[in-house]
């Protein structure tokens, strides 16, 4: 894997912006052995598996061959909305994006639909509200009925997650021991204090990857990752009841009545919980009839293949991503089904999401989970997390005066801002004659809470912090701010790795993709700070293979989840730690002030509050 790459950030502004239909934005990588002309009638069809991933600022296809090589991907940019806390989106514009990336990707590979075998999507983990047609229904103060996605991201229902989590329900163990105002819960609560007639409209309520294969199928079937992960549902009511290996639908019987009626939704559990599912699945299993005829021809695909049961995003990615291990060591740990339990995979976008898997389940104080087979079917998913990451690093650029001469410098050299920025570092370590780079944020810290902290402290109230700020204005004060940035997230990081290690884990090798893993200094950073190697993948696209490993599991190629992606991951560049024990103890000094000054956050607060009371 090459170690220089363009476009370390996959984040957008979140801006309203057009939405361009035509040509989807478009990266292709052919695989070596790929003939041109692979799809043509001369050629026998090949088996060709297709995921589809909706992240925060763009829809996205991939294709891969049966050894989990890229074929060839496209993206097409999905339009957003902001205002304040609220933020939305439309399921309308993210599907015909999604048709446009699928047909880009199809002609740039050279894959005849017919090779297409089978499908799976992922998607953010945002609320979709439809109708009893399937037509959108508003979401939005605005009252725009394009706007019918609350987004992962939004903080509209902050003071009801706050109400829920003050009844102390049971369920409320299996998510760290509170709701984040990003699940739905809280947001389902908002929709019907604020916006009754929507409230009153709304047919289903669905996390939008379940839409996304619902669109696709005709299938109301809801994933058990979306559904563990994000509803509150107790996936582990199944465990007893079959395994993946007789995969089915399967009637929704782990929804808590009690806690649904305690908090004021009571009228969901009507229908036998009919608008937020009546049954469930394993991810990867097949999906009604497969693609129906309509969707199909939407897509530019045949009707019929064969449909997975969906993803949340960055659960994807953790599909894609976990048996990624050099050869060697998956030789050796085929069998071990203990082995996977000692990794940790990071997916660093937007924000970035911390996965790790047990076979028991284990209560971790401020990390959500324990999640009963919504990732890995049968295994338990510790879900850890950081609101803003890619999100961060581009507002603190952005938002520097220094960034628009940054910005134009970049660009006349064909190179993205990271890489500049990364330049400016290594000129400044050689001229200052510090001993490391990262020592060059002796004077300046950050927190990276800006969006608050979603774990391990589990605070939507933190703030972002920096300490150490002068008059400079230059770019190379920017630069030391980047890093002192990027730095702060990776102190976050270690702070969640030593939390879920004290309470049961025993995570002693990173795995991580997204657009940041692309940052060679981002990722270094990690390793030092965290203290582990950090394996990349041979293929950069990691939730979009997971998405396609869904695909390849509904169309029978493999047997269980966990088969196909020992078949279809492999492991890329290892970044190892830095053995200099410098740097090592400059890093535990600075992770010591990281951990200070969020107790300090709390001591202003508490001042502040007693002033005003």
């Amino acid at each position: 894997m090459s170690g220089k790459r363009r476009g370390w950030s996959d984040t957008t502004p979140l801006l309203p912006q057009p939405h361009h239909p035509s040509p989807a934005y478009s990266f292709l990588e052919m695989a070596a052995s790929a003939s041109p002309d692979a799809a043509s009638d001369s050629a026998p069809l090949r088996s060709v598996f297709l995921g589809v991933d909706v992240g925060t600022g763009s829809a996205r296809a991939g294709l891969f061959d049966e050894n989990g090589k890229l074929l060839g991907s496209s993206s097409s940019p999905i339009q957003i909305w902001k205002e304040g806390d609220c933020v939305e989106q439309s399921s309308t514009d993210i599907w015909h994006a999604i048709c446009a990336a699928v047909k880009s990707s199809c002609s740039l590979a050279n894959v005849a639909k017919e090779e297409v075998k089978g499908l799976g999507f992922a998607a953010t983990c945002s609320l979709v509200a439809v109708d009893a047609d399937g037509s959108p229904v508003t979401v939005s103060w605005s009252g725009d009925s394009r706007r019918n996605i609350i987004v992962w991201m939004d903080h509209r229902a902050v003071a009801q997650a706050e109400r829920i989590n003050s009844h102390h329900s049971p369920v409320l163990q299996y998510c760290g021991g509170a709701l984040s105002p990003e699940m739905q819960p809280p947001k389902l609560l908002w929709v019907k204090e604020n916006l009754q007639e929507s409230w009153s409209m709304v047919f289903r309520w669905m996390d939008l990857s379940d839409w996304l294969s619902y669109r696709a199928t005709g299938d109301d079937t809801r994933s058990l990752c979306t559904t563990v992960c994000k509803w509150m549902y107790l996936g582990h009511a199944h465990m007893q009841q079959g395994s993946e290996k007789d995969s089915r639908d399967m009637e929704a019987c782990g929804w808590d009545d009690d806690f649904w009626e305690e908090i004021g939704l009571g009228d969901l559990v009507d229908g036998h919980h009919a608008k937020i599912g009546r049954s469930v699945a394993f991810p990867g299993h097949p999906l009604g009839s497969g693609l129906t005829p309509a969707a199909a021809k939407e897509l530019g695909l045949v009707a019929g293949i064969p449909v997975g049961t969906s993803l949340i995003d960055a659960h994807a990615g953790g599909v894609g991503l976990m048996e990624s291990v050099p050869l060697l060591d998956s030789e050796a740990k085929e069998r071990d089904m203990e082995a996977i339990c000692h990794r940790m995979v990071l997916v660093c976008g937007t924000s970035t999401c911390h996965m790790a898997i047990s076979r028991s389940k284990l209560f971790i104080p401020g990390v959500w989970g324990p999640f009963w087979s919504a990732m890995v079917p049968e295994y338990w998913l510790t879900e850890g997390g950081q609101s803003a990451t890619g999100a961060l690093l581009d507002h603190v650029i952005e938002n520097h005066v220094a960034s628009p001469r940054l910005a134009n410098r970049a660009a006349s050299r064909s190179i993205s801002v990271f890489e500049l920025l990364n330049e400016i570092l290594e000129t400044m370590m050689l001229d200052l004659k510090h001993p490391f780079l990262a020592a060059l944020t002796e004077d300046i810290h950050v927190l990276p809470d800006f969006h608050g902290n979603r774990s391990p402290i589990a605070d939507p109230k933190s703030r972002g912090m920096v300490c150490g700020l002068t008059l400079d204005t230059s770019e190379k004060q920017l630069a030391l701010l980047y890093l002192a940035t990027l730095q702060g997230i990776a102190y976050g990081t270690r702070h969640i790795v030593e939390h879920c290690n004290a309470h049961g884990h025993s995570i002693d090798t990173i795995l991580a993709c997204g657009g940041l893993a692309k940052n060679p200094l981002f990722i270094q950073e990690q390793a030092d700070i965290i203290g582990c190697p950090i394996i990349l993948p041979r293929e950069s696209e990691s939730v979009l293979l997971g998405a396609a490993i869904l695909g390849a599991v509904a169309a029978r190629k493999y047997s269980s989840l966990i088969k196909a992606m020992r078949a279809l991951n492999a492991a890329g560049q290892v970044i190892h730690p830095s053995k200099d024990p410098k740097v090592k103890k400059y890093h535990d000094a600075k992770y010591h002030i990281f951990r200070e000054l969020y107790e300090q956050q709390l001591s202003h607060r508490s001042i502040i509050a007693q002033a005003l009371a």
